[in-house]
């Protein structure tokens, strides 16, 4: 049993929330005493309009930390329905036509964008190269296929490789094409801005950078119409309706303004924590997917060849380290990972992936720790695996 306290490297699937927005969405959970509130947003007496004004006060944090307006904000239950939103709420507005998804998008694009074949709709994925970034000859046949709906992700997942998001929303957009981006594992971690990415819908998360779970957001630009997918109420814009999560969101907005005010210094100090434990991986063999793309500065995916990522994850789990083994919500896949696939990486490669992900309470003696572990835990299935030959 370790004598050290575990070690948290799973970030991109969940950040542990910030002991500001903790404090900030106590009251409307109910804390005692004169502070608690509970009222109906859509009620018009002083605890309704005091709901709506602390809703109002976060779409305009939210919307501040990507430069889009407050009303451009849409909330939701998180990043999957925020995707599923524009992908078939698009769809339901139009033609049926060609939906262009990258081939490494998160499953809550590529999956409803399947679904969409039943109404008719054509699917492509566009294909990316070894580095996990789009292909350009592909993505020129694309555009050549007049392609009504596109979905690029900003960040990815497991790899952490950045798109140029811009480049390609310019010439989707000229292409005739509604361009939308995931950016949830972006925000925080780089500088996000609607207005400079050209795109037409924009996913947030608040899980990912120290708000709460179970809130999100679909940026929209007022000009594109979409079905919603939840009809009722007619709350947000008549895109979302029910009852809005007032703690949720109020802990959304500030976890924004926090992070993004972070960002800068941390990603610069992150980076250099990756760029330690990526030299000392290399060195005992692990291959690291990617390397040579521009990436998240937080993220490491990799891989060592004839160990397997699940008992990897497992022993470092019982050292103290929990890591991942690709994506959360694909953990429970047994498969190989779909965005290694993608990029041409062998399945018996991708099977073992790792992926390690820091965040703002990571520390230095904790990276030490976790190379001093990997690189043991390493020696001994190598030497297993030598007596089992």
């Amino acid at each position: 049993m370790s004598l050290f306290a575990p070690v948290y490297l799973d970030w991109n699937a969940t950040a542990p929330l910030d002991e500001a927005v903790r404090e900030a969405m106590l009251p409307w959970l109910g804390a005692a005493g004169e502070a608690s509130r509970f009222g109906n947003a859509s009620s018009r007496h002083e605890y309704g309009r005091q709901a709506r004004a602390a809703i109002d006060e976060a779409r305009g944090r939210v919307g501040a930390a990507v430069n889009a307006h407050p009303t451009e904000v849409i909330f939701t239950s998180g990043g999957s329905e925020a995707n599923n939103l524009f992908v078939k709420g698009a769809a339901a507005v139009m033609k049926p036509g060609l939906i262009a998804v990258s081939g490494i998008e998160h499953p809550c694009v590529r999956e409803p964008a399947k679904q969409l074949r039943r109404a008719g709709w054509t699917l492509r994925e566009i294909a990316v190269d070894a580095e996990g970034l789009i292909d350009a000859a592909d993505w020129a046949e694309v555009c050549a296929a007049r392609p009504a709906l596109v979905s690029v992700m900003l960040a990815n997942n497991e790899t952490g490789v950045l798109q140029d998001v811009a480049r390609l929303a310019g010439e989707g957009r000229a292409a005739g094409a509604w361009f939308h981006t995931d950016a949830v594992q972006a925000l925080g971690k780089i500088e996000v801005d609607f207005r400079a990415l050209g795109v037409n819908a924009m996913t947030l998360s608040a899980h990912k950078l120290g708000g709460p779970l179970g809130a999100g957001a679909l940026v929209v630009d007022k000009r594109i119409e979409l079905a919603p997918l939840i009809a009722g109420g007619g709350q947000e814009r008549n895109l979302r309706s029910g009852t809005e999560n007032v703690a949720a969101i109020v802990g959304f907005g500030l976890a924004c303004e926090r992070a993004v005010a972070r960002r800068a210094a941390e990603a610069t100090r992150l980076a250099a924590l990756r760029d330690r434990i990526e030299a000392a991986l290399a060195a005992k063999g692990a291959r690291i997917f990617s390397a040579q793309a521009p990436r998240l500065p937080n993220t490491l995916f990799f891989a060592v060849e004839r160990i397997d990522g699940e008992t990897l994850v497992g022993k470092l789990d019982r050292a103290g380290f929990a890591c991942a083994s690709g994506s959360a919500c694909s953990s429970a896949n047994p498969e190989p990972s779909h965005s290694l696939l993608a990029m041409g990486v062998a399945p018996e490669i991708a099977r073992g992936a790792l992926r390690v992900s820091l965040g703002r309470t990571t520390t230095e003696d904790e990276v030490a720790r976790f190379i001093d572990t990997f690189e043991r835990i390493v020696n001994e299935l190598k030497q297993l695996a030598s007596i089992s030959v």
